[in-house]
Formats: C-alpha cells, structure tokens, sequence
C-alpha cells in the first residue's frame, strides 16, 4: 500500500505498507490459490484497510496481477477481499503492469538514451518493457510477461538453487524463456551499438544494490537511482550466493522472510544480465505501486480542472 499527496511533478508519501505474503504459493501445481495464501493476504489487507480508516484519502485504486491472472479461483478470491476489506480490486493486464512501471520509473532514464529496457522481477512473473526514448520521452515498443518469478522458481528448483549446478540450470531455464523476446526486438544488437539502458525494479534489484554498497541496514535514498555498474553486481551476486541459507537469513538487507527468493531472484537478474549485458543496471526503489499513484493524481487534477472550468461557464 502507499499513500501519497501531490508534489510538484510526482508525489510526497504519507504512508506506506508492505508484507510478504506469497499469494502465488502452489499456483504453478494446482493453477489455484490456496486456502493459506489467501488467508494471509486477507490478514495483510485488512491491515491495510485499517490504516486507511484514519486518511482522508480523495482516492484509492487497488491492483492485483500475475497471481490473480492465472488462478481459476483468482475472481473467487478478489471477491472475498471485497466482502471482508472492502477493496474492490481489478486485475490488470501484463501490458499495464508494464507500462505502470515504466511511468514511475521514467525520471531515472538518461534523457541521452535510444533505448531502455526495463525489468520487474516479481513473485509469480516478470515483466520486461522494451521502450524507445525520444527527449527522455519513453514509448512503449515491446512488453513480455514471463511466467517466471521468485516464488515460482522457489517452488520449481528448492534447495538445488542454492547449490552451483541448481542455479545455473535455474539461469539457463529462465534465459530460454528470454529468447523468443530477443529474437523480436535483438536487443543484444543494439546495446553492441550503444545508447541502451536496463532499468530493474524489483527486490532482487534494490537487495543487490545494497549489497554492492555495503550498507548495515537498506536505505531507499541510497539505493533509487543508483546507476550498478556490471562487475559491482556480479560481485553482489556472487557475495549472496557463497553465504549460503544462514548467511542470507542474517545479511541485513535480506532478512529471514526472503531468504528463500533471493537466488531464484538472482538468477533472473543473471539471465537478464548475460543476455542482455548492458555497462550499467539503473536501480529503481519505485514501480507498480507508485505508476498507480501517479494516474490516480492525474486522474484528480483533470476532474478539478473540469470542476472549475464548469464553475466559470
């Protein structure tokens, strides 16, 4: 959940909310969300609602995605929510997803820039948008889907993504599903050429950041914009993968709530990243929720416009 009110161009926060709750736990086996999951996002839903009852908020949009996407039971359940919480979710498209994240992420792309490609490795997909630039302008030219996320890949490989050979094979799995993507759009060929950016929002993303940078304990500021040069991420990646489960349980910017994400999401970052090797990743502490955000204020400035356009005639 965030909760913001306008400020120049973007936005202030005033309140924000975030738990783990695996909502995709099983899907891949059964195509349904289970009883468990469920219970654990009502829980952290109804947390949500509460802190809202004390905002005087002008609006609220509440999203789901990928996991809601596939589930047979996914309507079932946003029904549910609607009955016990009183959100009244609706379930976006994989281009959407895209697009809300590429408009969040937008201020940290080089106005110099041809082209970007931003990725969003999330629990049950991740999302890639190939985007030309013009003036910093972003157009979106390509957007894939892959059903391949940190929950699923944790269900999928388990232990045996903590071992070498488990992790390259979870790598070359998640790169055989980037190919059909590179074929189209031959990205490879134009980061050869220059003037391309990758731009990753994710948890794996801002966790490897901060590894990179040492620090003690996360911090947003540091981490948002941070332009992670190749070598300095593949040292990160390699540091999370050699201190094994009970390393990463303790480091201070996983955690034991992750601990069981953090490869199979380092192991999409390397897929990307090896494909697709790009000098530089752009580190974005930002995404879905803050796109959602951004249109909800656009939306409200347009009706305060009209308002007082009416008001004058």
């Amino acid at each position: 959940m965030l909760v913001g009110t306008p400020s120049g161009d973007g936005f202030r926060v005033l309140d924000s909310f975030s738990r783990i709750v695996r909502l995709g736990e099983g899907l891949q086996a059964t195509g349904r969300l289970n009883d468990a999951a469920m219970d654990r996002a009502i829980i952290a839903l109804q947390a949500c609602a509460a802190r809202l009852v004390r905002r005087p908020v002008r609006g609220v949009r509440a999203v789901a995605t990928e996991a809601c996407r596939r589930a047979t039971n996914g309507l079932a359940f946003l029904a549910r929510v609607k009955q016990e919480t009183g959100f009244d979710f609706g379930i976006i498209s994989s281009r959407e997803e895209a697009e809300l994240a590429l408009e969040s992420c937008t201020p940290l792309l080089p106005c110099d820039g041809r082209r970007a490609l931003l990725f969003d490795i999330g629990g049950g997909s991740t999302e890639l948008a190939w985007v030309r630039l013009t003036n910093g302008r972003p157009d979106l030219i390509g957007y894939e889907s892959l059903p391949v996320g940190v929950v699923t890949l944790s269900e999928r490989w388990g232990d045996a993504g903590f071992d070498p050979g488990g992790f390259d094979a979870m790598v070359a799995d998640v790169q055989d599903r980037l190919r059909p993507f590179e074929r189209v759009h031959c990205i490879a060929h134009e980061i050869r050429d220059g003037g391309v950016r990758l731009l990753g929002t994710s948890g794996t993303v801002t966790t490897l950041a901060g590894v990179a940078l040492n620090l003690e304990r996360y911090r947003r500021p540091a981490v948002d914009g941070l332009e992670l040069c190749r070598q300095d991420a593949a040292d990160a990646l390699s540091h999370l993968r050699a201190i094994g489960r009970d390393g990463l349980m303790l480091h201070p910017c996983v955690g034991p709530d992750r601990v069981e994400f953090v490869l199979p999401g380092c192991a999409v970052f390397a897929a990307i990243t090896g494909l697709w090797p790009a000098p530089h990743v752009i580190v974005a502490d930002r995404g879905l929720r803050e796109g959602v955000l951004l249109r909800l204020m656009r939306a409200d400035r347009l009706r305060q416009g009209r308002r007082r356009d009416h008001c004058r005639t």
